[in-house]
Formats: structure tokens, C-alpha cells, sequence
């Protein structure tokens, strides 16, 4: 059996993609054991197909979908094949017209692939930014609590050891708390933060590690701050003992 280079190569396509029927696998794999480049061919095809199936499962961006489907009018239509006269054809004949479809499907998947990686960079550079610009407003808000010149202080501690502060400011109607020690929580737990109103504990945030977090809510009217390990969702009412319940600044 024997093929010229660009033959090995389409056959070597055909093969990697799965395209040969049970007589041509049979006679292309005893081919391939006494041809080491035709070897290599295989693998890369195997290789370069399961790269293109893994980047095809990223989802292209809806405005890609439809442009391709707006296009589809404007592609010329391939006539429908006539019967002919029955033609004696080569394996390597019958490989190379099933390689080449699948030769330029695998080009298709490709530039839609990248165009839905090129997507999802473009999503990804929007959502970084979008932190950034939070972290910044937070960054901000905080200091604009502890520079506060009506900001009041209160310490604490916490039964896990870890050392607290809460500092408020009437005039912003916010609340900046502060934890040093603070122990990492179990895997799927997290600190959760609560306003006390009354007899009530409401949401106040989360404090994943030492550090200092802007509490949420309305600290005007509670009388209490407190801190409990939640699952790391959260929780709408506190689901175990708290680790710390200390008064706010009066």
C-alpha cells in the first residue's frame, strides 16, 4: 500500500477523525505499522480533534450565531450528485473524499471555537474590571468610615480567639468591621456578619478572612453586631452559636 505524502496525510485525517468503515480501519492500521511518519500523522490528528471538540464546548457569543445564520442566503448551494456510471475507485480515493468535509468541518469548528474563546476573553477582561471597580468602591467607603470625624469604636473578641473591631459613623449610617486571628473556616463554611434589630438578627455581610469589610444593612437602629460560621452561601437567620455578639459604639 502505498501513498504519496499529501495522501498520507488526508488518509491520516480520515482515520483520526473516524471516518473509515471496518475494511478501510483494517487495511490503514496494518499500513500504519510499517509507516512510522504515518504514525505521527494519526496522533497529531487524534490530538489537534480533541483540542478543537474541547474549545467547541465554550459557548459562542449569541450575536456569532446569528450572524452565521443571516450568511447562510448568501452561500452558493452545491447541486444535488448525479447517478453515474459505476466507477472503480481506490481506498486511498474513498478516504480522501470522506477527509475533506470533515477536513473542512474541523476548519469551521475552529474559527468559531476561537471566535467564542475570543468572546469569552473580552467577558472575562469586562468581569475583572467590574471587580475592580467594586473592590475600589468598597476600598472607598471604608475609609470614608474610618476617617469620619463622628466615627465611634468598639473592641472585641471571639469565642474561635479572634480579635474584633467595629467602627461606625452616624453621619454615613454605615459600619466598618474588623477581625485579626480569625481561624480559616471549614471547607464549604463561612463567617457571616448580623445586625441586631430588636430581636432580630439580619444579614450583614460576610468576612471570609482576616481583613476589614464594609457591613451591609442599616446600623442605625441595631444594637448589636454578631458572627457566625454559616455555609459559605450564607444563610437568612443564623444556624448555629454565635461566636461573637457585641454591642455597637452608642
Amino acid at each position: 500500500m502505498k501513498h504519496h505524502a499529501s495522501d498520507i496525510h488526508t488518509l491520516a485525517g480520515a482515520y483520526a477523525l473516524g471516518a473509515l468503515d471496518s475494511e478501510e480501519a483494517e487495511a490503514f492500521t496494518r499500513h500504519l505499522d510499517q509507516c512510522e511518519t504515518c504514525r505521527q500523522e494519526v496522533v497529531e490528528f487524534r490530538t489537534t480533534t480533541a483540542r478543537l471538540a474541547l474549545a467547541a464546548a465554550e459557548e459562542p457569543p449569541a450575536v456569532l450565531k446569528q450572524r452565521t445564520l443571516d450568511a447562510i442566503d448568501g452561500v452558493r448551494q452545491v447541486p444535488p450528485r448525479l447517478n453515474g456510471p459505476t466507477a472503480t475507485t481506490s481506498l486511498g480515493d474513498r478516504l480522501r473524499r470522506k477527509a475533506l468535509p470533515l477536513g473542512l468541518a474541523a476548519s469551521l469548528v475552529a474559527a468559531v471555537s476561537f471566535a467564542g474563546l475570543a468572546a469569552w476573553q473580552h467577558q472575562e477582561a469586562q468581569r475583572a474590571e467590574q471587580q475592580t471597580r467594586q473592590a475600589q468602591r468598597s476600598l472607598d467607603a471604608v475609609s470614608d468610615v474610618l476617617a469620619a470625624p463622628d466615627a465611634e469604636t468598639v473592641h472585641g473578641k471571639a469565642t474561635n480567639g479572634a480579635l474584633t473591631t467595629v467602627v461606625t459613623s452616624a453621619g454615613q449610617n454605615k459600619a466598618v468591621f474588623t477581625a485579626t486571628g480569625l481561624p480559616a473556616p471549614a471547607p464549604g463554611k463561612t463567617y457571616q456578619l448580623w445586625l441586631q434589630h430588636d430581636d432580630t438578627m439580619l444579614p450583614a455581610g460576610f468576612i471570609r478572612q482576616d481583613g476589614t469589610v464594609l457591613v451591609d444593612g442599616d446600623p442605625a437602629d441595631a444594637t448589636a453586631l454578631g458572627l457566625t460560621l454559616e455555609p459559605s452561601e450564607g444563610s437568612p437567620r443564623p444556624t448555629t452559636t454565635p461566636l461573637l455578639l457585641m454591642n455597637m459604639p452608642a
